[in-house]
C-alpha cells in the first residue's frame, strides 16, 4: 500500500491536534487549513467536508489499532501484559488518535462513538484467548481503563496514581494470576 500524500497527513495531524487541544467546535475547516499550513483549496482537495476529515481521522485510528492488536498478538510476554503496559498514555500516535476521536464522539459523532466501541472490541478479541471467561476479560479491560483514566488525571491538577517499573510489573502479574484462576 502506498503512503498517503504528505499534505493529507499534515491536514489530519492538524485536525487531530485541534480536536485534542481545543475540542470539536474549534476544529473548523478554516482552522484546520491554517494549522496545517495549506490553503482551503488544498484542504478541500483531500477532505471535502468536516465529516470527511472525521472519517479520515477514524481510518487513521483503526489502522493504528490494527498495528496495536498485531503487537499484542506477537508480544513476547503476552497480550495482557502488552495491553496493560500500553494503557498508560505516552502521547504517541495511537493515544492522540483516541483522544481526538473521543472529542468527536463527545460532540455527537455516531461514527466516532462506533469506532471507539469497535476498537474496544478488537482489544477484547485479542485478549479473549488468554482470558476466555467474562469476568477475567472484564478484569483486564477495567484495569486498562483505570490505568488510562488515572494517567489522564496526572496531566491536570489531580495526581493520578499510575504504577511504573516494578509496581507495574507486580500489577501485571496480579492480573495475569487472576485471569488464569
Amino acid at each position: 500500500m502506498s503512503r498517503p500524500p504528505l499534505a493529507r497527513e499534515k491536514v489530519l495531524d492538524a485536525f487531530e491536534a485541534i480536536l485534542v487541544d481545543d475540542g470539536a467546535r474549534a476544529a473548523t475547516m478554516d482552522a484546520t487549513a491554517k494549522a496545517a499550513g495549506v490553503s482551503k483549496g488544498g484542504l478541500l482537495y483531500h477532505f471535502g467536508s468536516k465529516d470527511a476529515l472525521a472519517e479520515g481521522l477514524i481510518e487513521r485510528l483503526l489502522a493504528l489499532v490494527d498495528d496495536d492488536v498485531a503487537g499484542m498478538a506477537s508480544a513476547p510476554d503476552g497480550p495482557v501484559a502488552h495491553f496493560l503496559r500500553t494503557s498508560i498514555m505516552d502521547n504517541d500516535p495511537l493515544d492522540r488518535a483516541i483522544l481526538a476521536t473521543s472529542r468527536l464522539a463527545q460532540d455527537g459523532s455516531t461514527a466516532a462513538g462506533d469506532a471507539l466501541r469497535d476498537i474496544r472490541e478488537r482489544w477484547a478479541a485479542a485478549i479473549r484467548p488468554v482470558a476466555p471467561d467474562g469476568p477475567a476479560l472484564d478484569l483486564v479491560m477495567l484495569v486498562s481503563d483505570g490505568l488510562y483514566f488515572n494517567n489522564a488525571l496526572a496531566g491536570g491538577s489531580i495526581p493520578g496514581p499510575v504504577p511504573r517499573g516494578d509496581a507495574m510489573e507486580a500489577l501485571i502479574a496480579l492480573v495475569e494470576r487472576a485471569v488464569r484462576s
